[in-house]
This record gives structure tokens, sequence and C-alpha cells, in this order.
């Protein structure tokens, strides 16, 4: 997957700093909150129109997101709070960035891409919802093509190019695809094996 590959490859970059960051004290649960909050400072960014810059924004962002996991495993002792904590600011950030584009395209009284803004969010949340919960059923859910990294990174380069209405078209496309792969692979691992 697209996600454990990128993973891999930032690994060298992100250990040194995760460590220089746990020396000095830091908690990967501050680091997740001051990502979540970074990510809603953005997301008022591009409420008021400055796309590009959001985007920008957005990289650093998705350096905080990157950084808690690694500080967790530096530390060697992840905990369930502090994946639940990541995954719940996960969504919040999505939403503070596609509420930005929302408000965005609502202010320029552009009510399509106020409307596919809306899909797209919708779409991200429901990919992640889809795993949560095949999850809370003991079925690994992690299929799909638009993970949270694919739509980050999607997201950041047309943000950066302006070229973002193309963009949300891709996206809903995407994330409402992604949920019926995960749906699907769920209905193929239980069919009707009844709940216990």
């Amino acid at each position: 997957m697209f996600t454990d590959w990128l993973r891999r490859i930032s690994r060298g970059l992100l250990d040194p700093v995760s460590r220089g960051l746990c020396s000095i004290g830091i908690k990967a649960n501050t680091v997740t909150l001051l990502g979540g909050l970074f990510n809603i400072v953005v997301g008022v960014v591009i409420a008021f129109g400055r796309l590009p810059l959001g985007g920008a924004l957005l990289i650093l962002a998705a350096g905080f997101d990157a950084l808690d996991g690694s500080m967790a495993r530096q530390l060697g002792r992840p905990t369930r709070f502090g994946a639940f904590l990541d995954s719940t600011l996960d969504r919040v950030s999505e939403i503070a960035i596609f509420g930005g584009l929302l408000w965005h395209y609502m202010a320029q009284g552009q009510a399509l891409y106020v409307l596919l803004s809306f899909l797209a969010l919708a779409g991200s949340v429901l990919v992640s919802y889809t795993r949560a919960r095949a999850e809370g059923l003991d079925i690994e859910c992690k299929v799909g093509w638009f993970t949270r990294v694919e739509r980050s990174l999607l997201t950041i380069v047309a943000l950066i190019a302006d070229v973002m209405p193309y963009a949300l078209w891709v996206l809903v496309v995407g994330t409402w695809f992604t949920s019926g792969q995960r749906m699907w692979h769920v209905y193929r691992v239980v069919r009707d094996e009844p709940l216990a």
C-alpha cells in the first residue's frame, strides 16, 4: 500500500526529529493536539481564500501528523488513548480543511463547489468510519485507493496549484468508491455471520 511505502521512506527523516523532541520531554499526544490545532488554523486560512498558502501550511501540518506516531514508537509505548486521540483529531483536521473550502466557495457563491466540498468531506469521514467500524468487529480493513495519505497529498497539490475545483471531483469519486470497497471487503469477510 502507498501509505506503508511512504511511511518507510519518511522514517529516516522523522526518527531523528522525533528522538530530539522526546529527549526534551515533549509527549506524542502533545504533538497530536498541536497538529489538530494547526489544521484548524489552516482551515481558517483556506476559508479566507488563501488556498495556495493553505496548501503550503498543510505540508507542515502533515509533519505533525507523521511525528506523533514516530514519537510514540521512539518512546516504546504507543497507548490506546494516543491512538484514539490521533484518529479523532485526524477527523477534526479533515473537517477543518473541507469546512474551510466549503466556506470559501459559499462566500464566492459557487454552489456546485459547496456541494462538492460537502460530499468530499462526507466521503472522507465515511472512509475512516468504515475502517473503524470494521476494526470494532475485529476485521482488518485497510483496503481502498483513497486513504488519508492519498487524500492529503491530492489536497496539498491542488491547493498549491490552485486547481482545487478539479481535485474536488476526484476526491468525491475516490472517497465514495473507497468506502464502497471497504463495505464490500467486510461483506466478503463476514457475509451472513451472526453478531456475537
